[in-house]
Formats: structure tokens, sequence, C-alpha cells
């Protein structure tokens, strides 16, 4: 299998990047969009720092999603544990109340998958409801950037209680993304890990590139909820405000310049609009 690494470009110029491929999308790539969770905020103050989301309430989805290609299957982002859907009543992590009605693992059996079937697997970021499932992929190689592979095993991370339901990542087969550079998962440009740093160290969105729907990019944690993006809202937590404001930018001219389809990972709405599992977007 043939990978390659796109050219290295400077986030201000992802989208001169994205227009420079007009590229031809893989015949029978297919995307599958998969429900790993719901999460229901009482406040949502943590997602604006400029105060506007101060006690507004809001239920958000956490989906996974699956990328069929000729040459391999890619898992991106991986939702929460699938332990959690064994509590009926869910679960309370970081201020919010978690419920997964549905296994990751369960998903994939509808389509004759196992975890171990995966070839690829990659994450927006770090963050708990987007690597819960992460372990899973044990015969996977995990392609990661390499500031976010840092930032997930720096001595802060190792003694925080999430830790141990990530670490065995380390040993796993890795292709790291390196000098701020995108990275061509199947290396004919229909699969693209973009930088998208701010949120984390190593924040990325995917571009999938289809035959019938065009461009599509999964962005991750760039805009939590349907207000962000017109906002320009940046959350309290991450981990740069200017970087991801450079990184909200650049996004938006790629989508302009490719005409692409934005999906905001976790708005109820744009998960809704994707085919219902198990049909695809092709």
């Amino acid at each position: 299998m043939i990978r390659s690494v796109v050219a290295a470009a400077a986030l201000s110029g992802l989208a001169a990047c994205g227009q420079a491929g007009q590229r031809d999308a893989a015949p029978n790539v297919q995307l599958y969009a998969m429900e790993c969770g719901r999460i229901s905020f009482p406040d949502t103050a943590p997602f604006a720092d400029d105060g506007s989301f101060d006690g507004v309430a809001r239920d958000f989805v956490d989906p996974c999603y699956l990328i069929r290609h000729p040459n391999g299957d890619l898992i991106w982002d991986t939702g929460f544990p699938d332990a959690v859907a064994e509590t009926p009543n869910g679960i309370e992590a970081f201020g919010a109340h978690v419920t997964m009605p549905v296994t990751l693992a369960s998903q994939l059996a509808q389509l004759n998958l196992t975890p171990a079937d995966i070839d690829y697997l990659s994450i927006s970021h770090s963050h708990f409801d987007h690597l819960g499932n992460a372990v899973l992929f044990t015969s996977a190689t995990w392609i990661v950037d390499v500031d976010e592979r840092a930032y997930m095993f720096r001595e802060e991370a190792r003694a925080a209680e999430q830790f141990a339901r990530y670490a065995a990542l380390e040993n796993f087969q890795q292709q790291l993304i390196e000098d701020e550079e995108d990275y061509d998962v199947f290396g004919d440009g229909s699969v693209i890990i973009v930088q998208a740093p701010g949120h984390t160290p190593g924040h990325t969105i995917l571009r999938v590139d289809l035959a019938n729907a065009g461009t599509v990019l999964l962005t991750g944690d760039m805009w939590h909820m349907a207000e962000s993006r017109q906002r320009r809202t940046v959350p309290t937590f991450n981990s740069d405000r200017a970087q991801t404001l450079r990184s909200m930018d650049a996004i938006e001219t790629l989508a302009d310049q490719t005409n692409a389809r934005i999906v905001r990972q976790h708005v109820p709405e744009d998960l809704a609009a994707l085919p219902r599992f198990p049909e695809s977007l092709n």
C-alpha cells in the first residue's frame, strides 16, 4: 500500500494546498457516521471564552467515522468507551451527563467488521470523548501528529486518571505526522489528515473527497456548537487561542475553495444530515 505525505504547508497556506488539489476522488470511497455517545450540558459556558454561552444548556452528539477505501479502512475518532453503554442511565463526566445507547463495536459488526479488521486509526485530538475506544484497534496503524502525541504522553497527562484509558496506544504501530505537514492516508488524495491546531497542540481535521458527495471536512472540535462557527467562539480550555483562530480561517478558506461540506462533529443536526448508519455517504 502506498502512503505519502502531502507537501508541507504552513497553516496559512492550507487553503491553497486544498485548491491545488482539485483531486479526483478514489472510486468506492465511503464515509459512515456512527453515534458513539450523547452529551447533555446544563451549562456550556466553557465553550466560549467571551461569556456568550454562559448559562446555555445544550445537547451534543459524539460521533465516530469509518472511511472505507479500496486500500483499507480508517476509523476517525472513537467516541466514549463502549463500557459506557453498559451503564443504562449513563455517566457523569466533565460537568455533563453522557449516554451511549449502542457500542462502536456493535455498529462495526453491522458491516461484518471487528476492531481487528481496521487498518488505520486516527483521532482529531486526544480528549476523552474522541479516544475512548482507541485501544480497541490494536491491529491498526495509529496515524498521529507528533505534537498531539507529545501532549498525550507528557508527564502531566500520565498523572491524570484518564491516562489509563489510552496508555496502551503508546505501543501501537504508529505513523507520525511531522513538521506541520498534512498526511495523505492512502496516497491518492482522497483522504487527507489536515493540520488545524489550537484546540489542542496537534488537533487535526479530516478531508474526504467522495465521488458523488464531493469534499467533506470532519472538523473535530474546531466548532462545538451550531453558533460557534459563525461567532468564532474559542473555548476556555483550548491550548492556544490565536492558533485556534488561524485554524478556523484556514479551514474556512479550504472549504470555500473546494466547495466542501463542513461537519461540526458535536452538532446534532450535522450528524442527522448524514446518511443514517449503516448507510454511507459516497
